[in-house]
C-alpha cells in the first residue's frame, strides 16, 4: 500500500473513500448485460513528469520519500536514462512525440502555442484508440494559451511556468482561480480524474508537476518554496559534493567566455546550499502525490493494472563548473534523469535496467503497451524489452543531445549544440563556436573533468562526427 508522508494524508482518504463508493454505487445500479463485450484489458498509465529534478536527487538517503521509494521497490529503476533535450519545453515535447525537437518543432522555450496544438502526442494516439486521457499540470509550450491540446478528455493547465501559491488555472477552456499549494492543487484533480474515469475502459494521465522548477514569476521573489508544514525539513543535512563541483574550466573555451556573476540565477559558485535544500523539500509534496495517486489505483483495484511512470524533464546543477540554473548544458547533471516504471505485469520488482534509455523511448513504449502501432517517423525505440526480460535493445548505445542557443544566460550565449553521448564517449559540436569543442571519455572521466578532443585519435572524433550525422539524417523532416 501506499505510504502516507505527511499530515494532509486524513483528508485525502476520506475524499478518495467518497470517490470510491461513488464509483461502485454508479456501477452496481447499472448491471451489464450478458452479451456485453468484457472490459478492455489494456492496462492505465499514469505519467508523472517531474521539473528539474536529477537523477540523484532521488537517491540522497536522508531524504523522506516512503511512496517514491516504494514505486522503486515495486518497479524498475533505470540506471542510465536521459534526456535528448535538457531544456523544459523542447525535453516535454520529446517525452510527448518520441521525436527529437529538429522533428516535432519545439526547440526552445519561446512561445510556442501554436506548434503544441500540431503535435501528434502518445495520450492523443491512445485516446483514439479508446483510452480516457487526461491532462493535468506544466504544459509550458506557449506562454499565452493555457487552453486544452488535442487529445484530452480532461484538461488542467496553467499559463507559462504558473506560481506555487494561488494559481490562475485553465480548467477544460475556462479560467479558475484555485487556492493552495500547487503540488496539492493538481493532485486533486489528478485524483479525481482517476477516480471518475469508467473502469471497464483503461485511461492515461500525463500529470506534470510544477515542482522543483524555481519560482520565477513576475513580481515574486524567485526561490524553491516548499509545501506549507515542509520548511524545516533536512535543516541537518550534509549536501554531497561531485568532483566537478566548482571545478575549474579548463578545457571548456565556451563556458569559460564570460565569466561575469551578477545573474542571481547564476551565481557565482553554482547553486547555493540554501536552494538545493529548498529543492529537495518540495520533493516532499510530490511524494505526497505519488502516495495519493497509488492509494486512488488500489482502492478502486486498478494499481496492479496501471502502468505507473515517474520521472523528470531535465537536471539541474549544484556547482559543477560553477553552474547554476543554466540546465540546458550537456553535462551530465543536465541530461541524466530518474525513470521508475511500475508494472507488475511485466516489471520485476525491485529491478535496475543499465542499458542507455532516453525520453525518445517513453512514447514508442507507452503506445505499445496500450497496444497502439508506434508512429515510423519516431526516433525512440520502445523499452517494452528490456522491461520485460533485460534482453539487448536492437540499437547502438548513443543518442543524440540538442540544444538551439538563447538568451536566457549571459554566460551561455551563442552555446547551441549537437552533442554525442555513447556509452563510452560524451561528444560536443558547438554550433557557432569555432575550435571549442569537448569531448570526454566517460569510462576514465565521468565527472567531465578533462576534455580530450584534441589529444585523442582523430579517427575517435570522425566516428562520433559520422554518428551525429547519421541520426540527423535518419530524423530530419520526412524520414521514417
Amino acid at each position: 500500500m501506499p505510504r502516507r508522508n505527511g499530515k494532509r494524508a486524513g483528508r485525502r482518504s476520506v475524499l478518495l473513500r467518497g470517490l470510491v463508493l461513488v464509483a461502485a454505487l454508479g456501477a452496481s445500479s447499472c448491471a451489464p448485460a450478458e452479451d456485453a463485450e468484457p472490459p478492455d484489458s489494456r492496462p492505465n498509465i499514469v505519467f508523472v513528469l517531474l521539473d528539474d529534478v536529477r537523477a540523484d536527487d532521488l537517491e540522497h538517503a536522508f531524504l523522506e520519500l516512503p511512496n517514491i521509494r516504494a514505486l522503486a521497490e515495486q518497479g524498475a529503476r533505470f540506471e542510465n536514462f536521459f534526456t535528448v533535450a535538457p531544456l523544459c519545453s523542447p525535453s516535454r515535447a520529446v517525452f510527448l512525440t518520441g521525436r527529437y525537437p529538429h522533428q516535432n518543432g519545439i526547440l526552445d522555450n519561446r512561445e510556442r502555442a501554436a506548434e503544441s496544438h500540431t503535435l501528434r502526442t502518445f495520450p492523443a494516439m491512445l485516446h483514439e484508440a479508446g483510452y480516457q486521457s487526461g491532462f493535468v499540470g506544466k504544459w509550458h509550450m506557449g506562454h499565452e494559451d493555457a487552453s486544452p491540446r488535442p487529445g484530452f478528455d480532461r484538461w488542467v493547465s496553467f499559463v507559462g511556468q504558473g506560481v506555487y501559491f494561488d494559481p490562475e488555472m485553465n480548467i477544460d477552456g475556462l479560467p479558475a482561480t484555485e487556492s493552495g499549494y500547487i503540488t496539492e492543487v493538481l493532485t486533486r484533480y489528478a485524483v479525481d480524474f482517476v477516480a471518475g474515469t469508467d473502469p471497464s475502459r483503461p485511461f492515461t494521465l500525463f500529470l506534470a508537476h510544477k515542482a522543483v522548477h524555481p519560482e520565477i514569476h513576475p513580481g515574486r521573489v524567485r526561490s524553491f518554496p516548499p509545501a506549507p508544514g515542509d520548511e524545516e525539513l533536512y535543516g541537518e543535512a550534509v549536501l554531497p559534493r561531485s568532483p566537478s563541483y566548482r571545478a575549474p574550466l579548463d578545457g571548456k573555451e565556451a563556458l569559460a567566455r564570460i565569466t561575469e556573476y551578477d545573474d542571481p540565477r547564476s551565481p557565482e559558485g553554482g547553486t547555493p546550499d540554501a536552494e538545493i535544500l529548498g529543492r529537495l523539500r518540495m520533493l516532499s509534496a510530490v511524494d505526497r502525490s505519488v502516495g495519493d495517486l497509488m492509494a486512488v489505483l488500489e482502492e478502486t483495484g486498478r494499481m496492479d493494472r496501471t502502468v505507473f511512470v515517474l520521472t523528470s524533464d531535465q537536471g539541474f546543477f549544484y556547482g559543477e563548473f560553477g553552474l547554476a540554473q543554466e540546465r540546458r548544458l550537456p553535462y551530465e547533471p543536465s541530461i541524466r534523469i530518474p525513470l521508475i516504471v511500475r508494472y507488475p505485469a511485466m516489471t520485476v520488482p525491485g529491478s535496475t535496467v543499465t542499458q542507455i534509455a532516453t525520453n525518445l523511448d517513453v512514447a514508442p513504449t507507452l503506445l505499445e503497451l496500450g497496444n497502439v502501432l508506434p508512429p515510423r517517423d519516431m526516433a525512440g525505440q520502445s523499452l517494452v524489452p528490456a522491461m520485460r526480460d533485460g534482453a539487448e535493445l536492437a540499437r547502438p548505445p548513443e543518442f543524440m543531445i540538442e540544444y538551439y542557443s538563447d538568451e536566457v544566460f549571459e554566460r551561455i550565449v551563442d552555446m547551441g549544440y549537437k552533442a554525442l553521448r555513447t556509452d563510452r564517449y560524451k561528444y560536443i559540436r558547438y554550433q557557432h563556436l569555432e575550435g571549442m569543442d569537448e569531448l570526454y571519455d566517460l569510462t576514465m572521466d565521468p565527472h567531465e573533468m578533462d576534455n580530450v578532443v584534441d589529444r585523442v585519435d582523430p579517427d575517435v572524433i570522425a566516428t562520433l562526427d559520422a554518428s551525429l550525422d547519421r541520426i540527423l539524417r535518419s530524423t530530419g523532416p520526412g524520414s521514417p
